[in-house]
């Protein structure tokens, strides 16, 4: 599970640039989505404005994947480490397994909480090349599922208005999924 955002505007940087207009943006499309490491499709995804703290996101997300596909191991970074979502993930939803890196929150006194904790043990003092170590690393499928659909997609959305933006970048997600089932098909 991971978030990417997308430029709010068709026009490039250094075009924007080059004209003297602002380089910031105060709000983007951004895309929250559970991705299958193996296959890079979309299980489930949710666009929202950004800049907005990832953690909140998880739930939905992930309650929306489960409905269409089991999940043994949640992997995602420490933008959704909370308590709740471990806990919720695991009891709720049936996830056996939630890998979520620590956000230590400025503080590096151990975790009162139980999966926080379970996340400590797993991950401290262990060689890099232990077997959370190499199962944590498979959340850069995420990041590369976010690239190829932002390089045959575009990176950008040409919608000026927040609800067809949402559209669009969604509808990004099920081309994605679509140019991905269609390959395979043609290669069996």
């Amino acid at each position: 599970m991971d978030s990417t955002g997308y430029d709010a505007r068709p026009v490039s940087r250094y075009f924007a640039a080059r004209e003297g207009r602002p380089a910031r943006q105060r709000h983007w499309p951004k895309l929250t989505a559970v991705v299958d490491t193996r296959t890079h499709l979309f299980l489930s995804a949710s666009a929202t404005r950004g800049p907005r703290q990832d953690a909140p996101q998880l739930l939905p997300v992930v309650r929306r994947a489960v409905k269409n596909v089991p999940i043994d191991t949640l992997l995602a970074d420490a933008g959704y480490d909370a308590e709740d979502n471990h806990a919720a993930c695991r009891e709720a939803l049936g996830v056996r397994s939630t890998v979520i890196a620590l956000n230590w929150r400025g503080s590096r006194k151990w975790p009162r909480a139980k999966y926080r904790r379970q996340m400590v043990r797993r991950f401290r003092r262990k060689p890099k090349s232990s077997r959370y170590e190499r199962v944590y690393n498979q959340r850069v499928q995420a990041e590369s599922a976010f690239s190829r659909n932002k390089r045959r997609l575009g990176a950008s959305v040409a919608a000026t208005k927040w609800a067809n933006q949402k559209t669009e970048v969604l509808l990004k997600v099920v081309a994605h999924n679509i140019m991905l089932r269609a390959a395979v098909r043609v290669s069996t």
